[in-house]
């Protein structure tokens, strides 16, 4: 073994962007426009300020905040379990242990109220201003606030007090048609919840909160148990302030108006939130706007202790995906969920989903924030496009850690681990793995890398891409796969680099470097053997300058480098082994000592890819399961690798009939859930006259 000491610095070009990502608020943020995307191939980025997004959703008046009442001539009213005490003069009626405010006004309650309800009609359509002053409010046959009819009503919490409100486990309607109200508070109009006091929720029947038009929450301490949903707003919930925990057999927030499109938005800007929820923790109709806020969040049971990967998913099955992604769906287990967009400018995020942590039917906009997150499914996914430009993102677990048909990284830390796809450009809903056909075409996305810090761990592909890759800027290091059915890197049309830094390491059978059409250089070595994890990859010039110094993670037998340091006409050299001082990151060094080490080869670098073994350059390879070298290589002409086929997952259950598709997906919730083993699934299945695929074959009948 040759003895080496070398200092080392990585260039200043690379070093500009690591781990140095602020993760404060930022509210100026952008979009990929889906449209130009895929008409020009590319994405198209739009300036979106989620600060303006929210104000264009939500104002506040000046009766959304907590005020001085007791100079508003406030009606007293106090409550005595079964009798209420308030002056004669007030437009108040108390019938059957039910209290009917009947005009606007101020009203001050306190004390306890045993099987009764405080109703609000209010005739003269004024604001209605409920101050609780500690009560406790329960109701054996409806809610026990029911706002009937008011122009809005505020329920403020006062200082110091504890306010309890519990609804019945069953209803008594006097039209057996009815099913409103259903919530432990329910408001038909306006309702702003605001104060610095505790209220605490029990929906025994339903909901614990529910407003058929605008719910606010300005501030409060507010604790809601829920049978079904926490918190309701059909046209829009907005939160401005308030410490907020919420437990949910259903969804935790949620909007509801799906009859107008300009309404049903979710708008958060600061508060600390404790979500637990059967369903979704927070889920719009429309979009969700966050600016600020902590979340802590459980949807579900939470991410399982392991994840499948690819080739351990049978057809149909998804990591916990019972029906499809739609607007309209039953049952959903994701974090953060929207119909439409959802945009984060800040704020801290803890999410453990079952589902996905972060879902949009449409697009993503991460430009702020900082997310730890566990997940069942996928870490980040939209149907249409995902896009970062700031914040922090450390995806712990997850089937897939960002996916979308067209996914933009201008800036951010990110962070993720895999048990298949770490990045994964994939159209429709939820389209990844081997699922039952996906809805919309695989053949036209992107992911384009303009800056930030990424870092991948995945058990399947690390960027994968059913279109192109395009990277400008940046650093990307992928510790991908070990099996190999899937590569490091995977993409359909085109690879094209111009600048940025990247390192990706992982098994030899589907290997690709980047595409020749670059303009910028890169290598990829294949050893003869598979290299054991923690086995140093260091990289020198001519002149002994490093070049990269890294540990990857896993046993790896490729490693794919492009960096600016890398021109043609210069010569190279490789090492294996060895040890490295100085600062780490991701097993990347910088600033320090190599100790160590054996030469592997000696190059020089005439091509855009540069194709190395233990003998030095060679030619890119044919490549298959098993095989070294990168697939296809030049032999088209262009310089652009096809991945080898995998199969068409719109045509892999075409040859089964309706019934037998619907007996195969019984049988894999069945496995999902754990009822049946996989071996069990698979003999199932057989009996159906199923043939279970190897991952690129489609199944087939016996």
């Amino acid at each position: 073994m040759k003895k080496r000491s070398t200092y080392y610095k990585l260039a200043a070009t690379l070093l500009s962007t690591t781990l140095l990502f602020a993760c404060t608020n930022n509210d100026t943020t952008t979009v990929t426009s889906e449209t130009e995307a895929e008409t020009a191939g590319t994405s198209k980025l739009v300036n979106t300020d989620v600060s303006k997004l929210v104000s264009e959703a939500v104002s506040y008046k000046e009766d959304d905040s907590y005020t001085d009442w007791e100079n508003e001539d406030p009606t007293y009213i106090e409550l005595n379990g079964t009798e209420a005490t308030f002056d004669s003069s007030a437009a108040v009626l108390f019938d059957n242990n039910v209290l009917t405010i009947k005009t606007g006004g101020t009203y001050v309650l306190s004390g306890q109220l045993d099987n009764g309800q405080i109703v609000v009609d209010a005739e003269d359509k004024n604001t209605v201003k409920l101050i609780l002053n500690g009560v406790d409010i329960q109701s054996s046959t409806s809610s026990a606030i029911y706002v009937l009819n008011a122009e809005k009503t505020t329920i403020s919490l006062l200082e110091g007090t504890e306010n309890t409100v519990s609804d019945a486990e069953q209803y008594v309607y006097e039209d057996s048609s009815e099913d409103e109200p259903n919530a432990a508070i329910f408001s038909k109009d306006d309702l702003t919840i605001n104060g610095t006091g505790t209220l605490i929720v029990h929906g025994n029947y339903n909901n614990g909160i529910a407003s058929k038009d605008k719910l606010k929450i300005t501030g409060g301490t507010i604790d809601v148990h829920a049978v079904d949903d926490g918190i309701m707003g059909r046209d829009l919930v907005a939160v401005k302030e308030g410490t907020i925990k919420i437990e949910a057999g259903g969804d935790g927030i949620k909007s509801t108006n799906d009859e107008d499109t300009s309404k049903g938005t979710i708008a958060l800007e600061g508060g600390t939130f404790d979500i637990t929820s059967g369903n979704d923790a927070i889920q719009s109709i429309a979009s969700l706007w966050i600016t600020d806020g902590t979340y802590i969040i459980k949807s579900g049971e939470g991410s399982p202790e392991t994840i499948s990967n690819h080739e351990e998913r049978m057809p149909g099955q998804e990591a916990s995906t019972a029906a499809a992604t739609t607007a309209t769906e039953s049952e959903s287990y994701k974090g953060l969920k929207a119909s439409v967009d959802i945009a984060i400018g800040g704020g801290n995020f803890t999410i453990d989903s079952e589902d996905d942590a972060v879902h949009s039917n449409q697009h993503v906009t991460l430009a702020g924030g900082e997310f730890t997150i566990s997940t069942g499914d996928d870490g980040v996914h939209a149907d249409s496009s995902v896009a970062t430009t700031g914040g922090k993102i450390d995806i712990t677990k997850s089937y897939e850690g960002i996916e979308g048909k067209n996914i933009t990284i201008e800036d951010g830390e990110i962070q993720l681990t895999s048990s298949d796809d770490g990045f994964n450009v994939a159209g429709g809903n939820d389209a990844s793995g081997m699922d039952m056909p996906a809805t919309a075409t695989e053949d036209s996305g992107t992911l384009q890398i303009n800056g930030g810090y990424i870092s991948v761990n995945a058990e399947g592909d690390g960027l994968d891409s059913n279109g192109s890759i395009s990277m400008t800027d940046g650093i990307v290091i992928v510790n991908g796969p070990t099996q190999n059915m899937n590569g490091p890197l995977d993409y359909d049309s085109s690879f094209n680099i111009t600048g940025g830094f990247i390192v990706a390491v992982g098994s030899s059978g589907m290997s690709q470097s980047h595409s020749e059409d670059s303009s910028q250089t890169g290598i990829l070595m294949t050893y003869p053997e598979i290299q054991s994890a923690s086995t140093m990859i260091h990289l020198e010039d001519s002149d002994g300058k490093n070049i990269i110094s890294f540990t990857p993670a896993k046993d790896y037998q490729t490693v794919f480098i492009s960096s600016p340091e890398l021109t043609k006409d210069a010569s190279y050299t490789l090492y294996s082994g060895g040890t490295a001082t100085g600062k780490e990151a991701d097993g990347l060094y910088t600033d320090g000592n190599v100790e160590g080490g054996t030469k592997v080869i000696d190059f020089t670098i005439y091509e855009t890819v540069t194709w190395l073994n233990e003998s030095g350059v060679t030619e890119a390879a044919a490549n298959g399961p098993g095989g070294g070298g990168a697939p296809g290589g030049g032999a088209s002409g262009s310089g652009d690798q096809a991945r080898p086929d995998m199969g068409n997952r719109d045509d892999m259950f075409s040859d089964l009939d309706e019934e037998t598709r619907q007996k195969m997906q019984v049988i894999m919730e069945q496995q999902r859930n754990g009822t049946i083993t996989q071996e069990e699934a698979q003999e199932q299945l057989a009996e159906l006259g199923v043939e279970m695929p190897q991952r690129g074959a489609p199944p087939t009948e016996q």
